[in-house]
């Protein structure tokens, strides 16, 4: 039998466009579902929580057949935390969210019964771009996804921050602060309760964000500061040369980020392992303990009490069947301190 961790039931309802415990007693911090009272979202559920010292463990999951069976295949998995692409990562083009698109996931969102639900953007956009045609469509594609993501209820995007190619890294800050806040105006008060949670990349090329003093820089400078916020992935860290196998050395990527980001900020983390060697700069995503970060890395991360509020999800490749999830979800619960040992 798969071992899942300890739950309690917790009775959440939307108050003024944030869920609040019903019980009177909210063992966290707000999830990250922040909507508006009225919304389509499920109003009331009960979700089926771990114990409040461990992290939502989850996955990404495709939307094939209708987005709203990324819920099925969570639960399929038993993840608490999910993330989606709400159209064709590879494609400009993206319609609308139907009426019955968005009935269905809500729907499978109140049956599901976690909070923690993230888009990430298509892998086209470019928002530090230096070409100007490019960086027009990648400020539409942004601005029609906050609108998706505002009709399906879902808080935060996660966004690569893009490649300056070549101009340098103060004028690609400048054009993707720019292009994020464009994006955040044209999509205008609909969109007001969709943030951007910039990813921290490999640092492959020209691409931005391998330090997080990088992404630091880029929240700075934009006009929307407090709709801006970090998720960090573990394989694009490890690739970028920070290493979370070494306690001292995870210590020190965690007091970057506090500075230059505020760890108020961070509100997901991606677990990958890497194929690729510390400092690599080459973005390889593999499963749990069969790259170079390994089970020391995981156990590092997963146990580190300032994270301990956190959905974490994995971006690691799958079957239809899903079983490479279950596995590395079960591998990671298996380092979760005082875990018993995975079945």
């Amino acid at each position: 039998m798969d071992w899942m961790p300890p739950r309690r039931d917790v009775r959440l309802t939307l108050d003024r466009g944030r869920w609040v415990s019903l019980s009177g007693n909210t063992p966290r911090p707000p999830p990250q579902a922040s909507l508006k009272s009225g919304d389509v979202a499920p109003s009331a559920f009960t979700i089926n929580q771990p114990d409040t010292h461990m992290p939502f463990l989850g996955a990404h999951m495709p939307a094939a057949g209708g987005l709203h069976l990324v819920f099925e295949r969570i639960a399929q998995v038993g993840g608490h935390a999910v993330q989606l692409f709400t159209r064709n990562q590879r494609q400009w083009a993206a319609p609308d969210i139907t009426d019955a698109e968005a009935d269905a996931f809500a729907a499978a969102w109140k049956a599901w019964g976690q909070p923690h639900v993230f888009s990430h953007g298509a892998y086209l956009i470019n928002p530090a771009s230096p070409d100007d045609v490019l960086w027009r469509r990648s400020r539409d594609a942004l601005g029609r996804e906050l609108l998706r993501c505002a009709r399906l209820n879902i808080r935060w995007v996660v966004l690569h921050p893009g490649a300056h190619k070549g101009r340098g890294a103060t004028t690609g800050i400048a054009r993707a602060a720019g292009c994020l806040d464009a994006a955040f105006e044209q999509a205008g008060t609909v969109a007001e309760s969709v943030g951007v949670l910039l990813e921290n990349t490999a640092g492959s090329g020209t691409a931005l964000g391998a330090d997080p003093e990088e992404l630091g820089m880029i929240i700075a400078a934009s006009k929307f500061p407090d709709r801006l916020g970090v998720c960090w992935d573990s394989c694009h860290g490890f690739a970028a040369g920070h290493d979370p196998r070494d306690q001292a050395e995870w210590n020190r990527v965690i007091s970057r980020l506090d500075q230059a980001v505020g760890l108020d900020r961070l509100h997901l983390i991606h677990l990958n392992d890497s194929k690729t060697a510390l400092g690599s700069r080459v973005d390889r995503h593999e499963h749990i303990d069969q790259g170079q970060i390994g089970l020391p890395g995981f156990a590092t991360i997963l146990n580190d009490p300032r994270l301990a509020h956190l959905p974490m999800v994995l971006e690691t490749p799958k079957e239809k069947d899903l079983k490479e999830d279950i596995r590395n979800l079960n591998v990671l619960r298996g380092l979760l301190n005082g875990a018993p040992p995975v079945a």
